[in-house]
């Protein structure tokens, strides 16, 4: 395992000390910049301040020494824009599992297809999601670091022969050799389908539907990996818009394709579905990146050269632990419908709705971390490790906040939201309580969640390969898997769901201690203190709606209530156990009404 060390260790705050608040300190340690925080101070609108009238879509550069003025801004709009689209996406990803559920229940076509969905699943984790960004968005932030540099060298030079973009040449070097990859592994998982549905499913009684929609949609293998690298790309430079739409050209197409072929194809018009919205996903983020980054011939003579100096983090020694990081904890999903296959039909789409609806708490917490990645990775560029630790401190902080208090909705109002959201057609009440269940045992994992999606991000900034991402996760990988074997003939989809909380939640503590010794100096003891008051708020809370959600005999009326109660208990009990996170927002919401804005 490599230690990737790459700045001093951080002074551990004395027990019981809470995390620094960015937000409400405006002092830095000497020779620092404070970390700009992800909303904006108490009393200031957003985009005011200096640089302040930047567009969502791409922000100003970072001046020479720290950031860029009204970054902070820039990144609180950056992440409500990026919100917006998250949300509308998560919408439509309930629309599109509703119109399954609709035609399919939960069924042996509807297992099929979630067979089969189990490529597309691990490309996007792979390739859009993780693997791509985690490579990638370091690659560009060095690329533009070297840019800004040679620019700033080269001064009031008189014009000459204009000097190679390190950018344009990255994307000259690696996006056609990835296509070329790309599209051969696509061709090979079309080939190999049959092999592929009998080692994901063994105990399918009839695969040849499984075999077809797996063979619909393997195209993804490609698609989806072009789509990540714009999306990294177009973070890098700082442009979220395009690479937070995908999710809705996606859901379109799938919904589209659904509710048009049903009739005709069965669950296979799904499938066909995850091929057109897959394309859709590359033509929502193209205009925009051939705007940012113009295609260019490269001088071929000094291309292997430049791209050497300009891309060290595209090595193999970088590529393999990020590939078995990422394989690794998308193999949790290949474990659990492994040990499904085995159990009645239908347990597989339990499992599956469940965990759709249940993680939707944690896409919206891993935003924050999404938005502020690339600004991680420029200070790791820059060598800012100061910046870097106040920044990932804040987001742990927040994304835990946001994760939590959608787990405490979970753990109360499960049955009224399966309810709400899938219970008609061939989805019956029977389904009903059966996804409930699993979605409230799925809830305990949230939070090792998020903190995997959220730690694993500056672990990959630094730009030196390191393992110990990839050990985590295949230590959490060995624990979901024996506590797999051991719970699921006792207990079903239950015990299945509760070896994956226990194995991811190994991972989250592996990761948030060896952060701070590995790569960026954060003070884990200080951030685990913080969240275990998150954690205890979510408790009482989810505790609350849990004993109020029957009271009200309608599903629709029940959930509303349980959405004014629960975040009420939640931010009442994080007051008594004096959380800062639920202090600081309080309190900046209370001087926002009270100056009137």
């Amino acid at each position: 395992m490599s230690d990737t060390g790459t700045g001093t260790e951080a002074e551990a705050p004395p027990r019981g000390e809470s995390l620094p608040r960015e937000a409400t300190s405006p002092e830095a340690p000497p020779g620092e910049e404070a970390a700009a925080p992800l909303l904006p101070g108490p009393g200031q609108p957003p985009g005011s301040g200096p640089g302040g009238t930047a567009a969502v879509g791409t922000s100003p550069e970072p001046a020479e020494s720290g950031e860029a003025p009204g970054l902070g801004s820039f990144l609180a709009r950056a992440a409500a824009a990026t919100a917006v689209l998250t949300v509308l996406g998560a919408v439509l990803g309930l629309v599109r599992d509703q119109a399954i559920a609709r035609y399919f229940g939960a069924s042996d076509a509807s297992d099929a297809f979630l067979i089969a969905w189990t490529v597309p699943e691990m490309a996007a984790t792979l390739l859009i999601e993780d693997g791509m960004a985690l490579l990638l968005v370091p690659a560009f932030s060095l690329a533009l670091t070297r840019r800004a540099d040679a620019e700033a060298a080269k001064g009031a030079e008189a014009a000459g022969e204009p000097a190679p973009d390190p950018v344009r040449e990255l994307v000259a070097a690696t996006l056609p050799r990835l296509c070329v990859l790309l599209m051969a592994g696509a061709a090979l998982l079309m080939a190999g389908a049959p092999w592929v549905v009998g080692i994901l499913a063994p105990g399918l009684a009839d695969p040849a539907l499984a075999v077809d929609c797996t063979r619909l949609t393997a195209v993804t293998v490609l698609t989806f990996g072009i789509t990540g690298y714009f999306s990294a790309a177009l973070r890098a430079h700082r442009s979220f818009l395009p690479p937070a739409g995908v999710y809705v050209a996606y859901n379109i197409g799938i919904i589209g394709m659904t509710l048009a072929l049903h009739s005709v194809w069965g669950v296979r018009a799904a499938a066909a579905g995850v091929a057109v919205g897959s394309l859709l996903m590359i033509l929502t983020q193209l205009p925009t990146f051939l705007r940012l980054l113009p295609l260019a011939r490269p001088r071929f003579g000094r291309l292997r050269k430049r791209v050497r100096r300009t891309a060290p983090l595209l090595g193999v020694t970088v590529l393999a632990p990020v590939v078995l990081f990422v394989v690794s904890r998308q193999s949790q999903v290949l474990v659990e419908r492994f040990l499904a296959s085995t159990l009645p039909a239908g347990a597989i789409s339990h499992l599956n709705y469940a965990q759709k609806v249940a993680q939707m708490p944690m896409v919206l917490s891993l935003m924050i971390c999404t938005v502020t990645f690339p600004v991680v990775a420029r200070a790791m560029a820059d060598g800012n490790h100061m910046r870097a630790r106040q920044r990932v401190e804040r987001d742990l902080a927040l994304a835990g906040m946001v994760v939590l208090l959608g787990t405490a909705v979970v753990l109360g109002y499960a049955p009224q939201i399966i309810e709400v959201l899938f219970q008609r057609g061939a989805f019956d009440a029977a389904d009903t309580a059966a996804t409930a269940q699993v979605m409230r045992v799925y809830a305990a994992g949230l939070l090792g969640h998020c903190l995997v999606g959220a730690l694993s991000r500056p672990f990959f900034s630094s730009g030196r390969p390191t393992w110990f991402p990839a050990f985590a996760m295949g230590t959490g990988l060995l624990v979901t898997t024996g506590a797999g074997y051991a719970l699921t003939y006792r207990f079903g989809v239950d015990g299945i769901a509760t070896a994956n909380a226990i194995g991811i939640s190994t991972t989250a503590l592996l990761l948030l201690m060896g952060l701070g010794t590995r790569v960026v100096p954060i003070r884990a003891r200080a951030v685990a203190v913080s969240l275990g008051r998150l954690a205890g708020a979510a408790l009482v809370a989810g505790a609350a709606g849990w004993a109020a959600a029957p009271l009200l005999p309608e599903a629709v009326l029940s959930l509303a209530a349980g959405c004014v109660l629960v975040p009420a208990a939640f931010f009442l009990t994080g007051l008594a156990l004096r959380s800062p996170e639920v202090v600081s927002l309080l309190a900046l919401i209370r001087r926002r009404f009270t100056d009137g804005r």
